[in-house]
């Protein structure tokens, strides 16, 4: 009796509250009492970035960018506050900035991408939840899930890279690390860009890509399905271009494959300007209202574009009705339950962030940062061996080029809390008691420095927004989103010539976005160090790498081609015709997975089970020896070919990759997973995944050309794979 006195004022309130109010209600019967209590004008609102319902007194989440760090400010300007004349007014929140996507990729590390996503996430909770900002958004559109299967990409630097199987591995380890392991609540949703093959930039609001069923499945499509279905990612970007003919945003596998078979249920939204881009740039509609209904009907729920004023309309003229539009926000809704924002706090595990201090400042994420970006750096060359530099036996260095002292922030950067630059680094890794000098752009004074150093670094690179306006490059070797490149050339390497004439102890830095042919620069500079833009501990963790107080392990994540004759045309988008590792016709300057070590590792003894069967997994396993005399990490690559496919397949393609840590004079065993799921097909005929019987060649080594172990398994019975992928049943 006394227990139901106590609990009775909570039972009235929860009698008189509606559903959508009551956490211990079923989500989908709270997602329908709020949609019900909405309004329509409430409803066609909420089919924007932003569902909150200022009348029910509901502050949900809109979207922020966060490739690589949140994105308050920057050169863009994200998160702008809006002034009540409608005018914008620029107050940018530091955040912790990182390496960009394509050096996340790089670093081939899996902790590497969920810690740096558990840093954004967290900070994005802050900035949106702090009573100092109240700024932003907790739907995080990140990570780029797109590959980045041609280096002319413009926007190769926001793609993990040309690997399906590598991509979708990070950008599951992202999605996890952005949403959190709390069973019930996100930490930040992830919002996957940009769904898919959108790897062009010219042309891309009306161009189609055009290839086979099998490649969408096996390729294209493969990363986003890996951060649906295994990251848990339910909210993603329908991407600009067509494919085959049919415009993303209201193509029919939005609903049959991602929703109906991968479980996706939550936000789809169009890129920016799409919906009207459907009536003016692929002309498949000849008005917005119609081009509005389609997309909703498609599956889009979110609209980047002014969409009410078509919709409205759309429902005018009876091509929407509110019951459409009710089915649509129901995915909306279900993120902003599992973003615990219309939850009592303390139910909330994330509630309280934004209560300490703030984030971005603590040596904890400014660790996290340096570390991400050790991670980040590959050797690209050592020989002669230079690197690491010893610090006792320097008395000057040369520092060369306009980006020594610079770090530079690409369109979906935010602002750091500061910048530790190259130069910087430099000086604070070796003291005062080495004199380093500075020249930017002076080739004779650089010459005359370089001659007189003990040692000479040459930093060079791209501007990550070609220090231009928007649809901008005045360099055809640089690009962005909006402009693809239409040159691999770097035009510095003049200036490394002259270096390298004054000074044999030449080192090239290169802070790129993307694959340059530095041929000349391969064949006659001893060190090359490659790294990535936008992050705050640039020049810290690059002097860790060249003061060897980091064993650089980086590893590359495209195939670096001499020259664009070893290219395809840009728009040929089957990757079969000379695209990728996979099938890369001639030499690369470098191949994928390609990095060096300042150690040297043996592999030996590999060892797994005769038979894979074709419903489950098996363990590959090896001795990994670190035969120097300093600790490193080596990046162990697992590649299959199967001669007995009956359709058919790359010569090689990645299937289990790990970083693994060794100290000097250390051997260790270390296994590899590889699950015959991964070996399958797409049988378009029978709309199924079909893993074949037959021989499973296994290589594993430093890279797609350094396979230095092979071994073959057998598949002893051929399995089928149901569309929805959760059941795997014999062949028929």
């Amino acid at each position: 009796m006394v227990l139901f006195l106590l609990l009775a004022p909570v039972m009235a309130v929860r009698a008189n509250a509606p559903a959508y109010a009551d956490p211990g209600a079923p989500l989908e019967l709270r997602i329908t009492s709020l949609i019900d209590a909405m309004t329509l004008d409430e409803k066609i609102h909420a089919l924007g970035t932003d569902p909150s319902v200022p009348r029910l007194g509901l502050r949900l989440s809109g979207h922020i960018e966060g490739l690589h760090g949140v994105a308050l400010g920057g050169p863009y300007g994200w998160g702008r506050r809006k002034n009540p004349d409608g005018s914008f007014q620029d107050e940018p929140v530091a955040t912790t900035q990182f390496p960009q996507a394509v050096g996340l990729g790089e670093t081939w590390d899996v902790d590497v991408l969920r810690r740096v996503a558990a840093v954004e996430g967290f900070e994005a909770r802050y900035a949106f939840q702090s009573p100092k900002y109240r700024r932003g958004g907790i739907v995080v559109r990140a990570p780029n899930t797109d590959l980045a299967r041609d280096p002319r990409w413009g926007r190769t630097e926001e793609s993990y890279g040309e690997d399906p199987f590598l991509t979708g591995t990070l950008a599951t380890a992202f999605a996890r690390g952005l949403q959190g392991d709390d069973p019930t609540y996100w930490q930040a949703a992830s919002l996957l860009k940009h769904f898919m093959a959108n790897s062009n930039e010219d042309g891309r609001d009306r161009s189609s890509s055009n290839f086979d069923e099998r490649l969408m499945r096996e390729y294209y499509s493969a990363p986003f399905r890996m951060a649906i279905v295994e990251g848990g990612a339910r909210a993603y970007m329908a991407a600009y271009n067509a494919w085959n003919g049919i415009p993303m945003a209201v193509n029919p596998i939005l609903i049959s494959m991602t929703v109906n078979e991968w479980g996706e249920d939550g936000i789809i939204c169009t890129d920016g300007g799409a919906m009207t881009q459907l009536v003016t740039k692929h002309a498949a509609f000849e008005s917005l209202d119609q081009a509005a209904a389609a997309a909703v009907h498609a599956g889009i729920n979110q609209f980047l574009d002014r969409h009410e004023q078509p919709v409205h309309e759309a429902l005018q003229r009876h091509l929407l009705t509110e019951a459409d539009i009710d089915r649509a926000l129901r995915g909306v809704y279900r993120v902003m339950f599992h973003l615990g924002l219309l939850d009592p706090p303390g139910r909330v595990p994330y509630a309280a962030i934004g209560a300490g201090p703030e984030p971005w400042l603590t040596e904890e994420h400014r660790a996290v940062a340096r570390w991400a970006t050790r991670k980040s750096i590959v050797l690209l060359k050592n020989s002669p061996v230079v690197l690491p530099l010893e610090r006792s036996r320097l008395r000057s260095v040369a520092v060369i080029g306009r980006f020594a002292d610079q770090v530079l922030l690409d369109w979906y950067s935010g602002t750091p809390p500061y910048t530790v630059s190259p130069l910087q680094g430099i000086r604070n890794a070796l003291g005062a008691q080495v004199d380093v000098q500075f020249v930017a752009d002076d080739a004779d004074e650089a010459v005359r420095r370089a001659r007189a150093a003990d040692a000479a670094i040459v930093v060079v690179g791209n501007h990550p927004t070609c220090n231009a306006g928007w649809n901008r490059c005045p360099d055809p070797s640089e690009g962005k989103e909006a402009i693809d490149r239409k040159s691999l050339d770097l035009g510095p390497e003049d200036l490394i010539r002259k270096v390298r004439s004054a000074n044999p102890r030449t080192i090239v830095v290169l802070i790129a976005s993307f694959p340059y042919a530095i041929n000349w620069t391969q064949a006659h500079v001893p060190a090359i160090v490659l790294m990535t833009h936008n992050s705050q501990e640039s020049g810290s963790a690059l002097a860790d790498v060249l003061f060897g107080d980091f064993n650089p392990a980086g590893r590359l994540v495209q195939t670096w081609p001499r020259s664009l004759d070893q290219l395809p045309p840009m728009m040929d988008y089957d990757i079969r015709h000379g695209r990728t590792y996979q099938y890369f016709k001639g030499r690369p300057l470098y191949p994928f997975g390609h990095g060096l070590s300042y150690t040297r590792f043996r592999y030996s003894d590999l060892q797994s089970p005769s038979e894979l069967p074709g419903d489950g997994s098996v363990e590959v396993c090896l001795h990994l020896g670190n035969a120097g005399d300093r600790e490193g990490d080596e990046v162990l690559q697992l590649y299959v070919d199967l001669p007995d496919s009956r359709v058919a397949r790359p010569p090689r393609a990645l299937k289990a990759f790990r970083r693994t840590s060794l100290a000097a004079g250390e051997t260790r065993k270390v296994c590899l997973p590889l699950a015959a799921r991964d070996l399958a097909y797409w049988d378009a005929g029978a709309h199924r995944f079909v893993v074949e019987a037959g021989r499973v060649r296994v290589s594993v080594g430093a890279s797609s050309a350094d396979l230095r172990l092979r071994k073959t398994l057998r598949v002893p019975r051929e399995f089928a794979w149901t569309p929805d992928l959760r059941q795997a049943r014999p062949a028929d």
